[in-house]
């Protein structure tokens, strides 16, 4: 097909809000022997989005970034030197380009998609080859714009120094994108996932997910002594920790010995985490930062998402026009799953 000379992205021209979300025309770029051109089809947003708009991301941010990070779609052109992907590929972009395996350096976690470097709320990006990962056969370009980064995050942590067993217990917080993968990749794996919320609807939305104990924190505020009541006193070998300081130390008291608590995100606010070492030290517990993933460990999940027909759960797509609208609606916490920007139609 003929490819266009200018297309549609967004810019944020200023860190204080995402009102700030200006569409721009843009030239198509000039492709290097290694990348690969893509039209994006959809884009999925998550908690760092709003962070970045907003100016409290803590890290590097470009000056008039295109943000968002997590996208899915079509190659439509390819670079001299590019082997293992043609035109008409369905794919996705890992979310720090750089990151092809082993572990995380500063190197690598400055070509994060959407913050250090211009994101994919575009409808054209140009990517390196090797940053690349085929799309499951059974997924639309919709549900696999979700997989980058809150997939990736739950499966890095769940199959991470000690991997997730049959028999294993997870806890997870909240109904959010990662905790909804940690609880779909768990239960295919064969363990058991202990979930908590406030919203009884969001409760039962995990239950149908196969979650096997639900608690509602508002009802139980206390709810690490419940998580260790339904783990008969053992406490659980991991903790999907997506709310940070404010659920910290009950994450730490709802761990088995030696279990892990993932940290990841930090959406339930502050909270006095002082005596955390401690608390980590009594159980010989280990905390562990997760920067998302490589590319093999993409490719390593997608095994196990086609393995399994695991289906994303998307709570609402909005259109490429209603981008402030997507990021109001993620502001609000009322989502279950992802929230979806269609930038082409499928």
């Amino acid at each position: 097909m003929a490819l266009p000379t200018t297309f549609r992205e967004y810019r944020l021209p200023k860190y204080d809000g995402y009102h700030n979300l200006t569409i721009v025309e843009a030239s198509l770029p000039q492709l290097k022997a290694n990348e690969v051109l893509v039209k994006v089809a959809a884009v999925s947003l998550q908690y760092r989005d709003l962070l970045v708009a907003s100016g409290r991301y803590p890290a590097l941010c470009k000056d008039n970034v295109v943000p968002a990070s997590d996208m899915a779609g079509e190659i439509v052109a390819v670079g001299a030197d590019v082997h293992g992907f043609k035109n008409g590929d369905r794919v996705c972009a890992n979310f720090a380009l750089e990151h092809v395996y082993g572990d995380v350096n500063e190197r690598i976690r400055n070509t994060g998609l959407g913050a250090p470097i211009d994101g994919v709320l575009t409808e054209y990006r140009a990517f390196p080859a090797y940053s690349l990962v085929h799309i499951p056969a059974h997924l639309s370009y919709v549900e696999a714009s979700t997989l980058p980064c809150a997939a990736l995050a739950a499966y890095n942590a769940l199959n991470g120094p000690t991997p997730l067993k049959a028999g294993d217990t997870v806890l997870v917080h909240g109904t959010g994108g990662v905790s909804i993968f940690a609880l779909q990749f768990a239960k295919a794996s064969g363990a058991t996932v202990v979930a908590t919320s406030s919203s009884d609807a969001k409760l039962a939305l995990a239950k149908e997910l196969g979650a096997d104990h639900l608690i509602n924190y508002k009802q139980t505020p206390d709810w690490d002594k419940e998580v260790l009541r339904v783990t008969e006193g053992r406490g659980v070998d991991h903790v999907i920790e997506v709310g940070g300081p404010g659920t910290l130390m009950r994450s730490l008291a709802s761990v088995r010995y030696a279990g892990w608590v993932h940290v990841i995100g930090s959406v339930a606010g502050a909270g006095d985490t002082s005596h955390a070492p401690i608390a980590a030290l009594k159980k010989a517990a280990i905390i562990r930062g997760i920067l998302i993933g490589s590319r093999d460990q993409f490719e390593a999940m997608n095994r196990l998402i086609v393995a399994n027909k695991v289906r994303p759960v998307v709570d609402k797509v909005f259109s490429f026009e209603e981008a402030k609208e997507a990021y109001a609606y993620l502001e609000s916490q009322k989502h279950v799953g992802k929230i979806v920007i269609q930038v082409a139609k499928e």
